[in-house]
């Protein structure tokens, strides 16, 4: 029995280790299983902190497709909220009742992917000769000639007023006796479970994606791109590829913006400040982690539309702001308390909260 014991010893902290880390990787999945069950425990979530929580999660799925070029590929990327409000106004082109294509949500939805896919190709190709600053500056300036567009095309666009209402999805179908755009309508648990589940679709489609010779391809490139040359690499195809389908996932967000508000909102609701707060949010993760992606877009989107808005309404409640001053107000003061958390992180743990473990060794080899 003794000299078992050893054994024993090593096969339990062996255990430990692997269940451990299998948590660290997969927590994610097991988030998103919570959050399936959560609108049977908490009734709040079938009023409006259920939009609150849907809005969340579509952020989750843009970052998602930042995180592809900005993660994986190492590009940097200033003007993914230009591919969010593509995908929101092709997808209302053609289902609102002004146009007459309205051909439903779930083929409108593959469309406005493709053709956003599409413009992250056209964007791709004269510019994958830069690098660093000179390809943020075109990606930027992308961003703005696209919301400028979005606010001089009134007859196309609507202007500064938008395209409204986007049918919800479902509209006009019947399900067992209910009607699908009806109950979009009236319970946000429909849209909440529509975006949960295009969320854990996006999460399994990108490990899988991590493990696939493509994957592995976008690692090679940002890691070092003449090395990935002269193994065959064509990093041409690779910085394209990852191009489009950033695009594309980002143009699913949009469709389900679109959607889950009835209206695209006005161009101002894709600017500079809408891709800078997705990028910070991937960064605050860790570059090319997945958890680490959810964790940040969790931590920034929920602390500005979840936390901000329930703590001005609980300093309402408790009298402490009668005048309404700005100083006083919680609102008032997270920009403040979000820039003051991403200065520590980027001090303290540049790498991100959740890193990937590729990055976070790199980066411990770079800074001892």
């Amino acid at each position: 029995m003794k000299n078992q014991d050893p054994q024993h010893s090593t096969d339990f902290f062996s255990r430990r280790d692997r269940a451990y880390e299998f948590v660290r990787e997969r927590w994610d999945m097991m988030a998103l299983a919570v959050l399936a069950v959560a609108p049977l425990c908490v009734p709040a979530l079938g009023g409006a902190l259920g939009g609150q929580v849907t809005t969340l999660f579509i952020y989750c799925i843009l970052a998602l497709g930042l995180n592809v070029v900005v993660g994986y590929t190492g590009l940097v990327h200033l003007g993914i909220a230009a591919f969010f409000g593509i995908g929101a106004y092709i997808m209302a082109i053609l289902t609102v009742p002004m146009y007459p294509f309205q051909i439903g949500f779930l083929a409108a939805t593959i469309v406005s992917v493709l053709i956003t896919a599409g413009v992250g190709l056209a964007l791709g190709a004269p510019t994958l000769r830069l690098r660093g600053d000179y390809l943020a500056i075109v990606t930027l300036g992308f961003g703005e000639v696209v919301k400028v567009t979005l606010r001089n095309l009134e007859q196309i666009t609507g202007g500064m007023k938008g395209l409204n209402p986007v049918p919800p999805p479902g509209a006009g179908v019947k399900v067992a006796g209910i009607d699908l755009g009806l109950a979009f309508a009236i319970d946000p648990r429909w849209f909440y479970y529509l975006a949960l589940v295009s969320l854990a679709g996006v999460v399994l489609a990108m490990r899988r994606l991590e493990d696939s010779r493509l994957g592995r391809a976008w690692v090679a490139v940002r890691e070092d791109e003449l090395a990935a040359s002269a193994m065959g690499i064509s990093a041409t195809r690779v910085k394209l590829s990852a191009f489009a389908m950033s695009s594309a996932v980002a143009g699913l967000a949009g469709c389900l913006y679109a959607a889950s508000l009835s209206t695209t909102a006005d161009p101002n609701a894709y600017d500079f400040n809408r891709s800078i707060m997705v990028l910070c949010a991937v960064i605050l993760g860790g570059l090319g982690s997945i958890p680490g992606t959810l964790l940040g877009v969790t931590i920034l989107v929920g602390f500005d539309t979840v936390l901000a808005p329930w703590a001005d309404s609980l300093i309402q409640q408790m009298n402490i702001n009668p005048s309404g001053l700005i100083l006083l107000s919680f609102s008032g003061w997270r920009l403040a308390i979000f820039g003051l958390a991403l200065v520590l992180v980027m001090r303290f743990r540049p790498e991100g909260l959740v890193p990937s473990r590729r990055l976070a060794a790199e980066l411990h080899e770079a800074h001892p």
